[in-house]
Order: structure tokens, then sequence, then C-alpha cells
């Protein structure tokens, strides 16, 4: 009977392990709560950490400070941007690449509206995280740049290219993505976004790989005709050399 018992408990206890959210996610949820009722300047990290029930070291294990307690998943997704990138092959249009990367930041604040309308509006109050906001996107940048360097890499002028296709497709993504959170996170976001790196696609993609040093290599076609030949006869000529006749 006691054995029965000291199961039961077990199974209760482990339930209870599963139910209740995890460490890193109690502290994101402290931290906003007190954001939004105190102020992010006037809460500290102590007023975090006693909110969530636990230590300061745990809280400096999951966020080297309070800033990025706001932004939380942008080192996962920075990372999983990184190994995207990396998995592409070389037969696929490098700047379609960049642009799916791109929405994998679009995914990560679609997976929690509201959590993202309120770190937008906190983010607009304080100069601070804005800044901290603005490193954050310089890095992923960064990162859709040096992967774009490696595949135009030997094009005339591919390095300014990359950089040039990365900021476009930043650019492009931000501007969908504030205009969704500017609306609460109303809409198809995803529409949106696609709607914006169309216009990226559209400029940059499919672009020819162009020689080192040089221009895309142009096929040449020439035509010996007999002089006095017919008009219709030179016509004929080159629509059989261009195999359209």
């Amino acid at each position: 009977m006691s054995s029965r018992r000291a199961a039961s408990r077990r199974g209760e206890k482990a339930e209870a392990a599963t139910t209740k959210p995890p460490m890193r996610d109690a502290l994101v949820a402290a931290a906003f709560q007190l954001f939004l009722e105190r102020g992010y300047e006037q809460t500290t990290v102590d007023d975090i950490v006693a909110l969530a029930g636990v230590g300061r070291r745990s809280f400096f294990r999951y966020f080297p400070s309070k800033e990025d307690v706001v932004f939380p998943d942008h080192e996962r997704c920075l990372a999983d941007m990184t190994a995207f990138l990396a998995s592409g092959g070389e037969e696929e249009d490098p700047v379609q690449r960049v642009c799916d990367a791109a929405r994998l930041v679009l995914r990560m604040y679609a997976e929690n509206p509201t959590f993202s309308v309120q770190r937008y509006r906190l983010t607009k109050k304080v100069p601070g995280l804005r800044a901290y906001e603005l490193s954050v996107v310089w890095r992923y940048e960064r990162a859709l740049a040096e992967y774009l360097r490696r595949r135009f890499a030997g094009r005339r002028d591919g390095t300014l290219q990359a950089d040039v296709v990365a900021a476009a497709v930043v650019a492009a993504h931000n501007n969908a993505l504030r205009s969704w959170l500017r609306s609460d996170g109303q809409g198809d976001a995803s529409a949106a976004v696609d709607h914006a790196l169309g216009h990226v696609q559209a400029a940059f993609g499919h672009s020819p790989a162009a020689p080192a040093g040089g221009r895309p290599e142009e096929d040449v076609v020439v035509i010996v005709s007999r002089r006095g030949a017919p008009l219709w006869r030179v016509v004929q000529e080159i629509e059989s050399a261009l195999g359209n006749g």
C-alpha cells in the first residue's frame, strides 16, 4: 500500500514539474509583468528574481543583463538562421535563400504575437533598448551578408552586391514586421513580409554570375550572307541560327 502511495506522489511531482513553466520562461514573464507595471528603468534584476521566486544566480545563468531578458529568443534565432544559410546548396538562388532566412525571424515574432507587441511598445519607450535592438538587427544583417559574400565571390563588385542585398532584405523584412507590430499583431504577417521581400527578389534575384573582373558572358551570333540576297532570306538565316526556324 505504501509503495502505491509513494508511486502516486512521484507521479504528482512529475506532473507538477511538467506543468510548471521552465525557469527561463518564468523569468521572462516576471520581467515583462514588472516592466508593464513599473516601467523598465524602475525594475531591477532583484525585482525580477523575487517575483519569479529564484535567485540572482539563476537569472544570470540565462541572461547576461536586464536588456537580454527583453530579447530572449534572438540568440537562438540567429543560430537557426546561420545554420539554415550554411545548409543551402550552390544550385539555389542566393537571394531567395537570404529571403527565406529572414522569414525565420518573422516566425519567431509570430510564435507569440502578444509578447512581440509588448516588446515593440517597450522598445519604443526606452532608448537603451532601441540601441540594443539595432545591434541585434545588425548581427542578422551581417550573417546574411557573410553568406552572400561567399556566394558572390568572383563577381565584379561581389562584396558590394552582398552588402546591398543583405541591407535590402533586412529593410524590407523590418518594414513589414513593424507595420504588423503597430497593428497590435493583427492581420497576416507572413503575407506582408512576403510582399516586402518580393521587391527584393524582383530587384536582385536570379541575376547571372559574372566572371571575375568582367560582365556576364553573352552569346554572339554572326551571320554571313551573300551580297544582294533578298531580305527574307537574311531573316530566314538569322532565325535558323537562333534556333527559331
